[in-house]
């Protein structure tokens, strides 16, 4: 007769052995089961991921996170349209031969200013995407 199977076989590496606690105010343990329904992650998946994966990451509420990307994207969005009345504005002011030397010039160095803060935005978002990724 062979030797008798006792189920899944024992981790020789990787087992988790030793235990920390914690104690948390109620307010604490209460940010920590929001962060648990929010994140949708185990309190202990959290506290773990925390401490040892991503000590120097920031947690993120997702919700919180494309809310606040969805407020900047309208704000670029306006941007852009008032760049464009203004262009559009610039455009009849030159036809009809009135359109200051200064005016433009001024129009041009706001606009280089627009462009290069929106590559500034779209550095700092590909960062934060990359964060999130790992």
């Amino acid at each position: 007769m062979g030797t008798k199977l006792k189920g899944r076989p024992q981790l020789t590496e990787g087992k988790r052995i030793k235990k920390i606690d914690a104690r948390f105010t109620e307010k604490e343990y209460a940010v920590v089961l929001d962060l648990e329904k929010q994140l949708d992650i185990r309190k202990t998946d959290l506290i773990r991921l925390r401490v040892l994966h991503q000590a120097q990451h920031v947690l993120v509420n997702a919700k919180e996170m494309i809310s606040l990307l969805d407020k900047i994207g309208a704000e670029l969005g306006r941007s852009g349209n008032n760049i464009n009345q203004l262009a559009r504005y610039a455009n009849i002011l030159k036809k009809q031969g009135t359109l200051s030397p200064v005016v433009a010039e001024r129009f041009n160095f706001l606009f280089a200013i627009y462009l290069e803060q929106q590559k500034t935005l779209e550095v700092a978002l590909r960062k934060i995407i990359r964060m999130l990724g790992t």
